[in-house]
C-alpha cells in the first residue's frame, strides 16, 4: 500500500512509498504552499535552511517519550514528487499565484538535495532535543513540516502511552491490543497498532497490521459466538481427532458433558455451583472442536464463576484426554481482581482433583476498557490475570490528546536564527546542533547535551560543563563514562554521505524495550517523576543568550 513507487535513495537501495497512500505532498497545510510561492517570488525559495523538529513537553505527565514515525518519514521523503493532477490543484487552490514559472518548478521538485538526520526510532527522548534536523532549500523543506509533524506527533504519543502501559503491567505480563475498532479512523487503527507494539506490547487483534507489520495476532471470540448458541444438541460434527492423530473421539460433545458431571462431583464437597448455562457448554464445545490447539473461552456471558469457569474446565479437561492443552480464559466485565483471583483457584482445584498438570496456570486475559490506572489498581488490589487486553484508552490516547512537537527554523544561508517569546518555553534553540547523551558509573543516562555542530564532541571521563539552556543558575559539571552521539544521517539526498539502514519493527521494538529498562526508575514512576536533564555546552549556552539579546527588541520608556 504505497502512495508511490519505490525510489532508490543514490546508494542503490529502494524505499517504498508510506504505508498509507493518503500520506502524499499534499498532505499539508495550505499556507504551505503559499509560502513555497512567496519564497519562489522572492528568489529565496533555493536558500538552504536549517529546520529542527522537536516538542516541548513529555507527555501524560510523565518524563519521557517514545521516539516513534521515522521510517514513515523517511519513505515519504524518499517519494516526494508532485503529480500533474497534484500540481494543478494548488493552482486552483492558489488564484493570486498563476506564474507559470512556479508550476514549472513544483514539477521538477524532490527531495534530492534534502539531508534528514534522526535520533534512531524506539529511542527514549526528551524536550527541546531535535528528534529531525531536516536541511535543504527552504521551500521544499517548508513543504515537508506538516507531513512530518503529522507521521511523528502521533506515533510518538501512542508508542509512549503503550510504553507506560507496559511499565505497569510489568514485563512478565502479556499485553494484547485490541483498539481498532475504537480507534480514530482506519489510519488510526493501523498506526495505533504498529506503535503500540514498538512500545512494548506483544500482539494485536487487527488483523491488516498483522499482515503489513508482521505483528503477532491474538483473539478469541465474542459474546455473540455464546449466545448464539441454544443447546448442545445444535453441534452436528461432534467427532474429535487426537493431536497426535492416532485416535477419534467420535462424541466429544458427550466427553465434556461426562467432564461436567465430573467437575460438579468433585465440587460438590467445596459448595456446588449448580447447573451451568447449557447454551453456553454448547458455544464453548463448538469452538474447541474448530480450534482444538488454541482453545480461549471468553467466560463472562452469563456468570463467569457459575458458568462459565466450570464449563470452560469441562471442555478443557475433555481436550486434554485428546491431546490437547487449553489456552484459558478472557474475562470482560466485571470484578478484574476478584474473578481472577477465583478463577485461579478453581483452575488450581482441577489440578488437584484429577491431576492435570500445570491445569492451575491455565492463563487468564483481562479486558474491559483497561487503561494506565486500571492496571495500577489491580496491582494494588492483587490479581491472577496474565495478559490484559486493551483498547479505547491505549489508542484514543485518551489522558492526552496530541504531543505538541513543533518544526522550527533555526538557520538558513549558514545564519542561526532564533524564535522568541514571553514564554520561555517556547524559546527556540538555534543553529545547528549536535546531540550527545552522557551516562554515568550506574550505565544510566544522565543528561542530553547539545553542542553547536563545530564544537569537540563530550569525551569519556572529561569534565564537560552543562547549562540549562535559559536558567543561568541551572548548570552542572558531568564526567561521562559513555558518550553517545544521538542524530544519525538517514537521508543524504544527492550528499556523498552513509544513510542509516532503517530496521525492521522488530528490531525498533527490541531497542525501546532496551531503552526504557536502561532509564533510571525514578524517571520512569507514574507518580512525581525526576524530570531528566536536558542541556547545551557554555558555548552554545553563551550564543543563545547573545543571538537572543540582539534579536529582542529594546523597549523606550516614556
Amino acid at each position: 500500500m504505497a502512495a508511490n513507487g519505490p525510489v532508490d535513495d543514490h546508494s542503490g537501495r529502494v524505499l517504498a512509498g508510506p504505508t498509507n497512500p493518503m500520506v502524499t505532498p499534499l498532505l499539508t497545510d495550505l499556507y504551505q504552499f503559499s509560502m513555497a510561492y512567496a519564497y519562489w517570488k522572492a528568489g529565496k525559495h533555493n536558500e538552504r535552511a536549517v529546520f529542527d523538529l522537536y516538542f516541548r513537553k513529555n507527555p501524560f505527565g510523565g518524563e519521557y517519550t517514545v521516539f516513534a514515525g521515522l521510517e514513515e518519514c523517511i519513505r515519504f521523503i524518499a517519494n516526494f514528487k508532485l503529480k500533474k493532477d497534484e500540481i494543478s490543484f494548488i493552482r486552483e487552490s492558489l488564484p493570486g499565484s498563476s506564474e507559470d514559472g512556479f508550476y514549472d518548478y513544483l514539477r521538477r521538485l524532490d527531495c534530492s538535495d534534502v539531508e534528514v538526520y534522526a535520533i534512531p526510532e524506539g529511542t527514549v527522548v526528551f524536550p527541546k532535543v531535535p528528534l529531525l534536523r531536516v536541511e535543504g532549500p527552504i521551500a521544499v523543506v517548508q513543504l515537508l513540516e506538516t507531513p512530518l509533524l503529522n507521521l511523528i506527533n502521533y506515533a510518538s504519543l501512542v508508542a509512549t502511552n503503550a510504553a507506560r502501559h507496559r511499565f505497569v503491567a510489568g514485563k512478565s505480563k502479556m499485553l494484547l491490543e485490541f483498539g481498532l475498532r475504537r480507534a480514530q479512523g482506519p489510519d488510526g487503527g493501523i498506526g495505533a497498532s504498529k506503535y503500540c507494539y514498538m512500545g512494548g506490547f506483544d500482539a494485536t487483534s487487527n488483523v491488516a497490521a498483522g499482515k503489513l507489520f508482521g505483528i503477532p495476532l491474538r483473539g478469541t471470540h465474542s459474546h455473540a459466538f455464546v449466545s448464539s448458541f441454544m443447546s448442545p444438541d445444535e453441534i452436528i460434527e461432534k467427532t474429535l481427532r487426537s493431536s497426535d492423530g492416532s485416535s477419534s473421539c467420535e462424541d466429544f460433545v458427550s466427553l465434556v458433558q461426562t467432564w461436567l458431571n465430573k467437575i460438579q462431583r468433585a465440587n460438590s464437597s467445596h459448595g456446588s455451583f449448580g447447573e451451568t448455562n447449557q447454551s453456553e457448554l454448547a458455544a464453548f464445545t463448538s469452538y474447541a472442536l474448530a480450534f482444538p490447539n488454541n482453545f480461549l473461552a471468553l467466560v463472562d456471558t452469563y456468570d463467569v464463576i457459575r458458568s462459565g469457569v466450570p464449563n470452560f474446565c469441562a471442555v478443557a479437561l475433555a481436550l486434554y484426554d485428546m491431546g490437547y492443552k487449553a489456552v484459558g480464559i478472557r474475562l470482560d466485565s466485571g470484578d478484574l481482581a476478584y474473578l481472577s483471583s477465583e478463577a485461579r483457584k478453581f483452575f488450581c482445584m482441577m489440578e488437584r482433583e484429577f491431576g492435570v498438570l500445570d491445569f492451575g496456570k491455565m492463563s487468564i486475559t483481562a479486558s474491559n476498557d483497561l487503561n494506565e490506572e486500571t492496571l495500577d489498581a489491580l496491582n494494588k488490589q492483587g490479581h491472577e490475570v496474565d495478559a490484559f487486553g486493551i483498547g479505547t484508552y491505549l489508542v484514543t490516547c485518551y489522558a492526552q490528546a496530541a504531543l505538541g512537537c513543533v518544526f522550527k527554523l533555526v538557520e538558513i544561508n549558514n545564519q542561526p536564527r532564533i524564535k522568541l517569546s514571553e514564554d520561555v518555553t517556547k524559546v527556540s534553540i538555534p543553529c545547528k546542533k549536535r546531540c550527545y547523551r552522557l551516562y554515568g558509573r550506574g550505565g544510566y543516562p544522565l543528561v542530553d547535551i547539545m553542542t553547536g555542530e563545530n564544537e569537540p564532541s563530550p569525551k569519556v571521563e572529561e569534565q564537560i560543563l552543562c547549562r540549562h539552556p535559559f536558567n543561568e543558575s541551572k548548570r552542572a559539571y558531568v564526567v561521562p563514562q559513555r558518550v553517545e552521539e544521538l542524530m544519525k544521517c538517514y537521508w543524504p539526498g544527492s550528499a556523498d554521505k552513509a544513510r542509516e539502514e532503517l530496521p525492521p519493527l522488530k528490531d525498533i521494538r527490541e531497542r525501546c524495550i532496551r531503552q526504557l529498562e536502561q532509564m533510571r526508575p525514578d524517571h520512569m514512576r507514574r507518580l512525581n517523576p525526576t524530570p531528566y536533564k536536558v542541556s547545551v555546552s557554555g558555548k552554545l549556552y553563551d550564543f543563545i543568550h547573545f543571538l537572543w539579546l540582539n534579536e529582542a527588541p529594546v523597549g523606550v520608556l516614556q
